[in-house]
């Protein structure tokens, strides 16, 4: 009978711990955000910009090395939605208490939004360069131009190189 009873209490178990996966009420499951079934990809420029793909969507900014690079960033000029660039022009520029850069865009595309905070906290690219510092979001014309952009590991090489 005791082997019975162990049979059950463990297919309860098993029943029970998949009733809380599948209705989120795991502790691990209900604090993740639901799963996108998009994909996103990140690439980076040999001048320091990122673009993070999503879809035809390309949020753009400067990375972390660039805004250490910079130090305190005091300005950014930003175009306005609807402006056009091609890949490797000059969309905008930044103003750090050391220097000035201009900001060139990683992929042919069309200005869908600005992120219109860092008109009044640019210095949100210092603590967030890539999250809450992003500077544009391009519809990009050709996706694959990011082909030739370089990835997480290539770029994290070139930092190193340059910080040498």
């Amino acid at each position: 009978m005791s082997s019975t009873v162990a049979v059950l209490m463990r297919h309860m178990s098993k029943r029970s711990l998949a009733q809380k996966v599948f209705s989120g009420k795991t502790p691990l499951l209900s604090s993740m955000s639901p799963i996108s079934t998009r994909f996103m990809s990140t690439h980076y420029t040999k001048a320091h910009e990122y673009v993070k793909m999503e879809g035809n969507i390309g949020t753009v900014g400067i990375t972390d090395f660039a805004q250490s690079a910079l130090g305190d960033i005091v300005f950014i000029d930003l175009p306005e939605v609807g402006d056009e660039f091609e890949k490797g022009e000059s969309f905008g520029s930044v103003e750090s208490v050391k220097a000035a850069s201009d900001v060139y865009a990683p992929v042919t595309g069309t200005v869908v939004e600005i992120n219109s905070t860092l008109g009044d906290e640019p210095g949100i690219v210092n603590t967030h360069a890539e999250s809450d510092g992003w500077f544009i979001k391009l519809e990009a014309s050709d996706a694959a131009e990011t082909d030739d952009l370089l990835d997480t590991e290539e770029y994290t090489k070139l930092c190193e190189e340059e910080a040498s």
